[in-house]
């Protein structure tokens, strides 16, 4: 009978993270090559930063000192005219400056000796002065005022109620304006067999206070019906187009209706 081996003995021999580890292994190596690689790049990149930068302070350096000196390789014919025109510019409003201050100065002094003038030559009232102006307060205190109002008051009365007299006697001599009015009118016979003379006739017998009747005329209406178109011209206050119409059509055997065609202010 064979012999039986545990099988504890049997894979103690065998390694089962062999891949792990390798796996590890290699990334630590990939690792350790970055870190060797990035602080050569870094310091490549700087100097080249720095050179650039450099080479732009030297550069710029450059322009402002041929802007200074006015030479030509730092500045181009127009800007060098624009510094020109700006300095003549600068120039001119320095001079502008100081006349202006030099003539303020003037005034200033001019303001100050007149003001030390005036003080100077104040005049003083003499002692004749003094004398008339007491004596004309005298004659303004013996004056009556209330004497002078009074007159005064009663001739403004008489003057006003004269004049109040003068204007109502004008207004009642001036004649009143009477509001008049052109008023055309259509009056309708019933058929073609009313006599349209008569109509007129009777239209024109209407009289009262106010009416005057002017022009008119026979208008074809249809089928040989005419109606009669007549003007009248009437005084608003007294006359209406309620009278008139009331007093035409009451004459119903010969009038139909009656209407109104036109009605203006004169």
């Amino acid at each position: 009978m064979p012999s039986t081996v545990p099988i504890s003995h049997l894979l103690s021999d065998v390694w089962f993270d062999r891949p792990k580890v390798e796996e590890e292994e290699y990334k630590y190596e990939v690792y350790m090559a970055k870190q060797r690689v990035k602080p050569a790049a870094k310091a490549d990149k700087r100097g080249a930063c720095g050179s650039g930068v450099a080479e732009q302070i030297a550069q710029a350096r450059q322009k402002i000192h041929q802007t200074l000196q006015g030479s030509d390789t730092g500045v181009s014919g127009n800007d060098s005219g624009k510094v020109d025109a700006i300095r003549s510019e600068n120039d001119d409003l320095r001079k502008l400056v100081n006349t202006l201050v030099e003539r303020m100065n003037a005034m200033e002094a001019r303001l100050s000796k007149l003001e030390s003038g005036s003080k100077e030559t104040a005049v003083q009232p003499s002692k004749t002065e003094i004398e008339q102006k007491s004596e004309s307060d005298d004659d303004v205190d013996d004056m009556d005022f209330f004497a002078s109002d009074s007159e005064e008051d009663d001739e403004y009365e008489k003057i006003k109620q004269k004049r109040l007299a003068e204007y109502a006697e004008k207004k009642s001599k001036k004649p009143a304006v009477i509001a008049k009015s052109s008023i055309l009118l259509d009056v309708k016979p019933w058929d073609d067999q009313t006599d349209m003379g008569e109509v007129e006739r009777l239209v024109r017998n209407i009289s009262t206070d106010g009416l005057k009747w002017a022009a008119s005329k026979l208008v074809e209406v249809a089928f040989g019906i005419k109606k009669l178109q007549i003007n009248c011209i009437v005084e608003d206050d007294k006359v209406g187009t309620d009278f008139l119409e009331e007093e035409i059509t009451r004459h119903e055997d010969h009038v139909q209706s009656v209407d109104i065609v036109a009605f203006n202010k004169i």
